[in-house]
């Protein structure tokens, strides 16, 4: 058994991991979990004891092949509780993630097997973020952020990089949701906002806003 805090450096190692081919900073760690370094130090050593982790100096942080089950099992139950939120409880998808972090370290595997099996064996998350299945294994789709994309270039939106409450709800605002075709007609060589197409309605959009949205192309 493991303890709350032992599951989320876990899983914040292998979120960072996910974009990185070197080995996972301390301070990056620190920074994703919104602690101190002297703190993460202490993490480390700990999960370096129970071989969940290996730490190298100045190669950082790597996953063992257990402490890679492990923080993948706690992805897998987030994900696979923000759908249920969303499809079952009528959460909208910018309330549900301080709620999954909660119910991510129930540690029942039937819960969790049944949970699945209830929703139908879901794919993604609201987010569009890949729910592993129980052998942690996932689909990888290509994409690549709106940011990218050229004048004339068109995809359909398939994910956010940043799932923060504030991201979501601006999507929200702006009508922009998972699954709608996004076209991009200018880019501004000023500021590099972009003007973008949905359907038939015209928007303009900033850089920061392009390179949270994650975009599928033909």
């Amino acid at each position: 058994m493991f303890s709350q805090s032992e599951e989320n450096y876990l899983k914040a190692i292998y979120q960072l991991s996910s974009i990185t081919k070197d080995g996972v900073s301390t301070n990056d760690i620190a920074k994703k979990l919104e602690t101190k370094a002297s703190s993460v130090s202490d993490m480390i050593k700990r999960l370096s004891e129970k071989k969940l982790i290996e730490y190298k100096k100045y190669y950082g942080v790597r996953l063992t092949k257990e402490g890679e089950h492990i923080a993948c099992s706690v992805v897998r139950k987030h994900r696979l509780w923000e759908v249920f939120l969303v499809d079952k409880l009528n959460f909208s998808w910018d309330e549900v993630h301080d709620v999954a972090e909660q119910l991510e370290h129930i540690k029942s595997p039937k819960l969790i097997e049944e949970l699945d099996a209830f929703l139908g064996f879901p794919k993604k998350d609201p987010h569009g973020d890949p729910i592993p299945d129980k052998h942690g294994n996932y689909h990888v789709v290509e994409k690549t952020l709106l940011s990218n994309l050229h004048p004339g270039e068109k995809g359909i939106c398939i994910g956010v990089k940043d799932s923060s409450s504030d991201f979501l709800k601006y999507l929200d605002r702006q009508a922009v949701k998972l699954g709608d075709e996004i076209a991009v007609m200018a880019k501004e060589d000023y500021d590099d906002s972009i003007h973008i197409k949905i359907d038939k309605r015209e928007l303009n959009i900033s850089k920061k806003i392009a390179s949270n949205l994650y975009i599928q192309t033909p």
